[in-house]
């Protein structure tokens, strides 16, 4: 089944901020189109961050990309599911899940792929402005 190609919408260790070198991969197939909204909120769990969605007034910040070549698409997600998580081995719960979600950027709603962290939050410390990359500068952790 070919996957709907969509933009993708990154919080954590994807952002440009990061320079992790998944970022390298994301830039050579997406193209940023800017900083983005969801609704969401975001955890700083010991060993990575964890988005999950809800309903009322919190946002997470990130970045909206869009795919370079259509016909990729398939492939290049398929990457970062790897990436993520998405895909358990048998009998374990997968870490995150790919969601299309609405996404807020320059006062416009798209519809974006965002990979929502799929497990506990338990021990999370809340992010209260939903910027990781603020968050982590302001503790001195980049």
């Amino acid at each position: 089944m070919e996957l709907a190609c969509r933009n993708l919408f990154v919080y954590g260790s994807l952002r440009s901020g990061f320079n992790n070198p998944a970022y390298t991969y994301i830039s050579k197939y997406f193209t940023l189109l800017g900083t983005a909204y969801v609704k969401g909120k975001l955890f700083q769990l010991p060993e990575f961050p964890a988005g999950v969605p809800t309903d009322d007034n919190h946002l997470i910040k990130g970045e909206l990309y869009a795919i370079k070549v259509p016909a990729e698409c398939s492939w290049a997600i398929a990457q970062l599911d790897d990436y993520e998580g998405v895909q358990a081995e048998e009998g374990e719960i997968p870490l995150y899940k790919r969601v299309l979600t609405p996404v807020q950027i320059n006062g416009v709603e798209e519809q974006a792929w965002i990979y929502w962290y799929n497990g506990s939050i338990d021990g999370g410390v809340l992010i209260e402005g939903g910027d990781l990359l603020a968050y982590l500068q302001q503790k001195g952790k980049l």
